[in-house]
């Protein structure tokens, strides 16, 4: 009778552990995600933090029936390898674009770092996933809020609007700006045109096409300049990170 190599077995209780914490690791991650509202929440950091686990798992020691038979050579890589790149198409479901603004990116990220630590729980790397773990927390609950409090005064503002040819329409756009104390550090003027995605224009009116690169240390006088601008008759449509605003045609 053959006996499996001990490196290709694991007890039950070493299983279970591993997988208790993988979902421990990867809910710890997720519970930042899903208190910030994030597309990729709690149970969604758990599960693909578990299943890399169990994938990781399955790769180690589910053939291990296998080892001394003629010809069977394991590589336990082999599966955990097929995680990292599909977990890439679940990443890109967080990733969320509107114009010029990207959303999702930090959560695509995490969720790929959470099946990093799943497929380092499964193979009994525990302290890379601990620390790993650790510094991952540190940088969505620390850094974010060091990151709103020190670098937002130098945090550029990206927005665009489409707006009708009018004289004197450039200063009606810049003056709001400026009564909110708000920096212009880029402008870029284009024709609009029927083919333009943020065009509304259905008759004759030229159209001008802006896009400003804007410095605010306040976020409420950058909505309220967005607001007033929003309010001008000449514009017909503003796209900016959590704002967004389109003319009824009537």
């Amino acid at each position: 009778m053959t006996t499996v190599s001990s490196v290709w077995q694991i007890s039950h209780l070493d299983l279970i552990v591993r997988m208790v914490l993988a979902v421990v690791l990867g809910g710890l991650i997720g519970l930042e995600r899903e208190l910030n509202n994030h597309a990729a929440g709690f149970r969604t950091h758990i599960l693909v933090c578990l299943g890399s686990a169990t994938i990781m798992l399955l790769s180690e020691y589910g053939f291990s029936d296998f080892v001394n038979e003629p010809n069977v050579r394991i590589d336990p890589s082999r599966l955990a390898a097929q995680v990292v790149s599909g977990i890439g198409f679940l990443g890109a479901g967080a990733i969320l674009r509107n114009g010029s603004v990207i959303k999702g990116l930090t959560t695509a990220a995490s969720v790929w770092l959470v099946a990093a630590i799943g497929l380092s729980v499964g193979a009994g790397f525990i302290t890379g996933a601990l620390v790993c773990t650790f510094l991952v927390l540190i940088s969505l609950y620390l850094l974010n809020k060091w990151e709103k409090h020190f670098l937002r005064h130098r945090r550029t503002h990206e927005i665009e609007i489409m707006i009708n040819e009018h004289p004197g329409f450039l200063s009606l756009v810049t003056s709001r700006f400026g009564e909110q104390g708000i920096q212009v550090t880029n402008l870029k003027m284009m024709p609009g045109s029927e083919s333009s995605p943020l065009s509304g224009n259905t008759g004759n009116t030229p159209m001008m096409h802006l896009c400003f690169s804007l410095r605010c240390p306040k976020h409420e006088k950058l909505l309220a300049a967005y607001e007033q601008i929003a309010a001008l008759d000449i514009v017909v449509r503003m796209e900016a990170a959590n704002f967004i605003f389109h003319k009824k045609v009537a």
